[in-house]
């Protein structure tokens, strides 16, 4: 890590504007991770040091390392403040990539409720698809946010929407036993037969799960056929720190 990058790091606003100077090159220049200053900046909550970076010429869109951008690090570790920031002066509120997908749904895996609601007001698709979450709703129902879910489907998120490894919200939801989230999904629509995702369908998430008070939520539902069930998962969802 290059003296510039550790100074973004810890928010060491004046090392950052001595080790710049009059040469503004190595502002957008990552670290052998391939993140970028602004991103440790963000990530790490410095927003005064963001705003330096930026006003330096730092690309408030770079792309690298694993929360993928400036955006994502920040909606990811609950940064409102600095998501403003980067969304006033320019942030692709859609854009794709890193281990969460987007910004949205860095921000419902993690719970930061106040931030979905930024990037939904800046125009944030509710059903964008991408990384292992699928998409935002996804995301939020297999964290157990149902307050985020809940705004998401008030926004237009598609109840069955297929993608990502579990294949659909519902699935998302029975398998990490969030039975309230279950409820609000299937009073919304929710296909329980639908097919799909890591366990193959619904009924079999909540049973390989162990929810019981789940698959007791799902009886009297049309089930499909178990003697199709699949083998069980042989990983589980990574959660990002």
């Amino acid at each position: 890590m290059s003296a510039l990058h550790l100074a973004a790091f810890n928010g060491h606003e004046q090392e950052v504007h001595l080790i710049l100077g009059g040469d503004e090159s190595d502002v957008n220049t990552p670290d052998d991770t391939g993140i970028y200053p602004v991103i440790w900046a963000s990530l790490n909550g410095h927003d005064r040091t963001v705003e330096l970076l930026l006003d330096r010429g730092a690309d408030v869109n770079a792309q690298g390392g694993y929360h993928g951008n400036a955006l994502q690090a920040a909606c990811a570790k609950g940064h409102d403040k600095i998501a403003q920031i980067l969304l006033e002066r320019g942030a692709d509120v859609n854009a794709q990539g890193s281990e969460y997908g987007n910004a949205l749904q860095a921000a419902c895996a993690k719970g930061h409720d106040k931030i979905a609601q930024i990037l939904l007001e800046r125009g944030a698709d509710v059903n964008a698809q991408g990384s292992e979450y699928g998409n935002a709703l996804q995301a939020a129902c297999s964290s157990g946010h149902d307050t985020i879910a809940q705004m998401l489907l008030e926004r237009g998120a598609d109840v069955n929407a297929q993608g990502g490894y579990h294949g659909n919200a519902l699935q998302a939801a029975c398998s990490s036993g969030h039975d309230t989230i279950a409820q609000m999904l299937l009073e919304r629509g929710a296909d329980v037969n639908a097919q799909g995702g890591v366990y193959g369908n619904t009924p079999q998430a909540a049973r390989r799960g162990g929810q019981h008070s789940i698959v007791k939520l799902l009886q009297g539902q049309h089930c499909p056929d178990q003697s199709t069930s699949q083998p069980p998962p042989s990983k589980r969802l990574k959660v990002s720190s």
